[in-house]
């Protein structure tokens, strides 16, 4: 029964890491699309959406059937859950790329009304966060999950720069209030997405002390 269940786990943990590289990849290619008007690109971006949304489901009903038929201990239970919730953050993670890539295809090749510094960096460390958090998840790594979730606060306060910016040049020239507005939708985005990685943390932590500590 354990190597059953023991092997069950190490296939679950292929499919999140899948699933984690896909959701980095989404994210990437939506900023790259934003970057360079791509449109194309950003349909793609789109159309993989799909698929992050099948992975997702995929391991959910591998993990109900876990719960379901192999009786698994309290650790392996604290997993199994801890799975569940940080498949529906990264999946969400994805929904924003896909977000993002649908405000592409609205500004097609409208110029955009400032230079592209603040988004890409808040996309850097956005992929940056998820790479970390699922190492620290592999390696159970509690003192990395807890360096990560400050990072988060990098991010928040790049969307509230790029806030700021946007909304002088609204002010400015009203004429840019729907380019502006599509801009700073793409901030929000990436500032969620930041959040989503928090509560991986939170899920992390979880697994590994058997505690849930809402707030870092």
């Amino acid at each position: 029964m354990r190597t059953a269940i023991d092997e069950y786990l190490k296939d679950l943990e292929k499919d999140l890491f899948k699933l984690s590289d896909m959701v980095t990849t989404a994210i990437a290619n939506s900023i790259e699309a934003l970057k360079e008007k791509d449109v194309v690109l950003a349909k793609e971006v789109r159309r993989n959406d799909k698929l992050i949304n099948d992975l997702r489901l995929d391991i959910e009903e591998k993990c109900i059937k876990i719960i379901a038929t192999q009786q698994p201990v309290a650790t392996d239970l604290r997993e199994l859950i801890a799975i569940l919730n940080i498949i529906t953050e990264l999946e969400r993670i994805g929904d924003y790329a896909s977000g993002t890539a649908k405000i592409v295809q609205k500004l097609g090749d409208s110029e955009l009304v400032k230079p592209l510094i603040d988004i890409p960096r808040m996309a850097e460390l956005s992929i940056d966060m998820i790479e970390r958090v699922m190492k620290a998840y592999a390696n159970r790594d509690e003192k990395a999950v807890l360096l990560i979730n400050n990072q988060d606060d990098d991010i928040d306060d790049l969307y509230h720069q790029v806030f700021r910016e946007l909304v002088s040049i609204m002010i400015e020239d009203p004429r840019t209030i729907t380019r502006s507005t599509y801009l700073l939708w793409v901030a929000h985005n990436l500032e969620r997405t930041g959040d989503r990685v928090t509560n991986i943390c939170e899920r992390i932590l979880y697994l590994i002390t058997g505690e849930m500590i809402e707030k870092l």
